[in-house]
């Protein structure tokens, strides 16, 4: 298939791509990536290798548009999702954790009184 890369143009095929990353280690994996022979690897370290460019000569959507059409999976960068904003109640709460169960409510004991056969002294 050909395509165009940082303003060059290249015939890829799927089977090429996969032998040109048999033997690299996969990079961690911080923005987006590509699923290459069940190996994950970051789209800009595939465009690297498959184009022999530096990574600052093209985009990652570039790459991942080429490996898209290729056939192979590509994954975008997912912004973190904020958590949603707590009132300072909530928060210590949540923080706090579950609460106890009431305890039962005491029974009110009989008024104490003196023992037989001893008085007030």
């Amino acid at each position: 298939m050909r395509c165009v890369i940082a303003r060059f143009p290249f015939d890829l095929f799927k089977n090429e791509v996969e032998d040109s990353m048999k033997g690299i280690k996969p990079e961690p994996v911080t923005g987006d990536a590509v699923v290459i022979s069940r190996r994950v690897y970051p789209v800009k370290q595939v465009g690297e290798v498959i184009t022999r460019q530096d990574r600052r000569d093209f985009t990652a959507a570039e790459v991942t548009r080429a490996l898209t059409r290729l056939g192979f999976t590509c994954r975008t960068a997912q912004a973190a999702v904020p958590a949603p904003a707590l009132t300072p109640l909530e928060a210590a709460s949540a923080m706090l954790g579950t609460p106890a169960p009431a305890p039962e409510p005491l029974l009110p004991l009989p008024d104490p009184q003196p023992a037989p056969g001893l008085g007030r002294m």
